[in-house]
């Protein structure tokens, strides 16, 4: 059996094609690609990167202005499928609230978290106050989903995998037509995996998936109002500020999603400053120490195109 579900799987990895199709409600805005472009050349991302035994990589970028009556689109390579790092835990979120609204179960149903996939030995956001997760551990899926979301917890993200299951998680996902999304692996190593999943593709997304996933969020329409109010309300929460928030005014207001992970640092969210709004997807091929002062000047830039349209 186990044998069968491991060739499903592999078979699984190729069986959808990674054609990305810009949805029609959008309209697609060379100039804003353009600048947008010119920001990345400016930055000096717009060439090819080495990460290492999985090759050469490229930025996937995405802005959606949201100030007319059709968002307009732009970026660069952003229909480019690249490693999201913690950024695919907001998918997993969003099967748990869809789950959730069905009455499934409830945000406050009790889950014992159990080896292997209490995983963390740190805390990633030194400020967040809440103890590690351990082995035994009874806990509620509300606090499992602000765990995951708002310090980015690997423990709570695997336990929360187990509880929505990955084939229902990619099954809202291509409801949307987000094909080459799915969300392959848990936050553990290989040996670790269920059976079946030891040797599946790493998970990947791209820009424009992203950016439409935050867009279902601003019009209330990822599942349901309820699902997106949610899902607004936890990513408001997020508590690392150190990406394109650094380079947002005090007075926007940041709903978004990072991740990092060795050669890949990525920000995903939606902008809200008065007149300005703007959905922003931005994975960059690039150790986090390296990417966070372009991330800075990126948001600073990307602001200020935007305010300047309006």
């Amino acid at each position: 059996m186990k044998t069968i579900l491991s060739i499903v799987l592999l078979l699984f990895q190729f069986s959808y094609s990674q054609t990305v199709i810009v949805p029609s409600y959008y309209q697609i805005d060379e100039k804003l690609s353009k600048n947008l472009y010119k920001i990345i050349l400016d930055l000096d991302l717009g060439h090819n990167f080495d990460v290492g035994e999985d090759g050469i990589e490229q930025i996937s970028f995405a802005v959606i202005d949201l100030t007319s009556d059709k968002p307009k689109l732009g970026g660069v390579n952003y229909d480019n499928f690249i490693y999201p790092a913690s950024v695919y835990k907001m998918y997993v979120a969003a099967e748990i609230l869809h789950q959730i609204s069905e009455d499934k179960y409830s945000l406050y149903e009790t889950y014992i978290a159990k080896s292997p996939n209490v995983v963390d030995k740190t805390i990633a956001i030194k400020t967040d106050p809440r103890p590690l997760l351990k082995d035994g551990d009874t806990v509620n899926v509300n606090y499992l989903l602000d765990l995951m979301i708002t310090r980015s917890d690997n423990s709570a993200a695997n336990c929360l995998i187990d509880i929505a299951q990955r084939k229902n998680i990619d099954s809202l996902l291509h409801s949307y037509g987000w094909y080459g999304s799915e969300v392959t692996r848990k936050f553990l190593k290989r040996k670790f995996e269920d059976p079946g999943y030891e040797n599946i593709r790493g998970t990947e997304t791209c820009a424009l998936h992203a950016a439409d996933f935050m867009y279902k969020i601003y019009s209330n329409s990822l599942v349901n109002e309820w699902v997106s109010l949610q899902m607004k309300t936890l990513l408001g929460r997020q508590l690392d500020k150190s990406k394109l928030a650094a380079g947002l005014p005090p007075s926007a207001m940041f709903y978004h999603k990072t991740g990092w992970y060795s050669y890949w640092t990525n920000d995903i969210g939606i902008v809200i400053d008065g007149a300005v709004k703007y959905i922003i997807a931005c994975f960059i091929p690039l150790e986090e120490e390296l990417a966070l002062p372009k991330f800075k000047i990126l948001s600073e830039k990307v602001y200020e195109l935007m305010k300047n349209r309006n």
